[in-house]
C-alpha cells in the first residue's frame, strides 16, 4: 500500500477510499420527476368548484413528469355521489392529461361507494394483491367417512 493524499493506494489496484457511514447534511434529494404532487380536498366540494380542480388536477400533471397525481380526500366529508362525481371528473381530467389519480386517506366509506359504483381508484398505502389462502386440511379419524 502506497498512501496517497489520505488514502491507501496498492500499487497495481484501484484507490480505497476510507469508509464512512455518516449521512451527508441536509434533506435527502427528492426526484420532482418522480415524485407525485399532491392535491388536498379541503371538503365537500361543490359542483362549481369541481371545474376548478379539474384545472389543477390537469396544470399539476403537466407541471410534474411523474404522472400521478395523489389527491388528499381526508377531509372531503361524508360519502355520497356528490363526492363520487367528483373523484370520477378528476379521474378523467386526469386520464385526458396523461395521468392518473391515487387516493389518499379514503374513509372506508367511500371506498366502499366507488366499489359499489364500479369506480376503481390506486390508494396510497393499499395492500399488494395476493392470492387467497389455500383452504387447511383437517386431520380425520380413520373411522370417519371422506367428505
Amino acid at each position: 500500500m502506497i498512501p496517497i493524499g489520505g488514502h491507501a493506494r496498492q500499487a497495481w489496484g484501484p484507490i480505497v477510499a476510507p469508509m464512512s457511514s455518516v449521512r451527508p447534511p441536509g434533506l435527502p434529494l427528492v426526484d420532482p420527476m418522480t415524485t407525485p404532487a399532491v392535491l388536498v380536498l379541503p371538503g365537500p366540494v361543490t359542483p362549481d368548484e369541481a371545474t376548478g380542480l379539474c384545472d389543477d388536477v390537469r396544470a399539476l400533471l403537466e407541471a410534474g413528469g411523474a404522472g400521478v397525481l395523489v389527491v388528499d380526500v381526508a377531509a372531503i366529508g361524508p360519502p355520497g355521489l356528490g363526492a363520487v362525481d367528483l373523484l370520477a371528473r378528476l379521474e378523467l381530467a386526469a386520464r385526458r392529461a396523461g395521468g392518473r389519480i391515487r387516493l389518499r386517506d379514503p374513509a372506508p366509506s367511500l371506498h366502499a361507494l366507488l366499489d359499489l359504483v364500479g369506480l376503481r381508484f390506486e390508494t396510497e398505502g393499499q395492500a399488494e394483491q395476493r392470492e387467497p389462502a389455500l383452504r387447511v386440511e383437517e386431520e380425520v379419524e380413520p373411522q370417519e367417512p371422506a367428505v
